[in-house]
């Protein structure tokens, strides 16, 4: 088969979303510390995204994954500049939290659009050209907060619960092609994100947390790094939940 030389390189290549900051960051290095190539997608900072590159020599590629049409021409423009996409994580994600009686339409849709609209979208891209190469793995990442729920984030939480169902769905599509689909669902991480959280808010998190700390980015990415491996190819339709014990789903 055309695909056989390649069964067990490392040089396979690897897109993530969101790519530029944060977990997203965390897992492009670390995937790039393993031989792959990594493309980082993100939506919107350029001045972040040149440093990044700037800082770690992995490319960036801008579109929005929440819009349909970028993402295949995007992952188009990819295949075209480096080769086939072989992996792809999807991390990229936004947050409109607020309660139910205060969100607008526009808070939930755009949250939906994105975080699993985006996860979709991507599939949709390039799941068909790791089918027919007969190898392919997909890492969605989802949230702690889409298997227990979370007070104000009922966008949030609905659309980290549909990655989850998404995720097991799409693996039973993939299994006899040699794709992988699977969900890591993070728990508090120390990223600039949950850094923004009110000191007393964040005392009670992690007092809430079993191994009594925050979670690191390097941690979510080990997780990647195994479910996009060539060890990986006996785990599908799984989440790894990676939360300090603070959620045992």
């Amino acid at each position: 088969m055309a695909n056989e030389g390649k069964a067990n390189s490392t040089s396979r290549i690897a897109i993530v979303t969101g790519g530029t900051r944060g977990i997203g960051r965390a897992i492009c290095e670390m995937l790039a510390s393993e031989g792959r190539t990594v493309i980082a997608n993100y939506g919107g900072n350029d001045d972040a995204a040149r440093a990044f590159t700037d800082e770690t020599g992995i490319v960036t590629y801008k579109w929005d994954v929440g819009d349909h049409e970028a993402c295949i021409d995007g992952c188009a423009k990819v295949e075209a500049d480096v080769g086939p996409i072989d992996i792809v994580v999807n991390n990229a994600g936004i947050t409109r939290d607020g309660v139910l009686h205060r969100m607008t339409y526009d808070d939930w849709h755009d949250v939906m659009r994105v975080n699993l609209g985006g996860c979709f979208n991507m599939a949709k891209a390039c799941f068909p050209g790791m089918r027919t190469r007969k190898w392919g793995r997909i890492v969605n990442i989802g949230s702690i907060n889409g298997q227990a729920g979370q007070y104000g984030q009922v966008n949030y939480a609905a659309a980290k619960s549909g990655i989850h169902g998404f995720t097991k769905a799409l693996a039973q599509e993939g299994a006899r092609s040699g794709v992988t689909v699977n969900a890591i669902a993070p728990g508090y991480i120390d990223t600039d994100m949950v850094a923004a959280v009110p000191e007393a808010v964040l005392e009670k998190i992690v007092a809430q947390i079993p191994v009594g700390r925050l979670g690191h980015a390097e941690e979510i990415a080990r997780g990647v790094a195994f479910l996009a491996s060539e060890d990986g190819g006996f785990v599908t339709g799984s989440t790894m939940s990676i939360n300090g014990g603070q959620h045992m789903y």
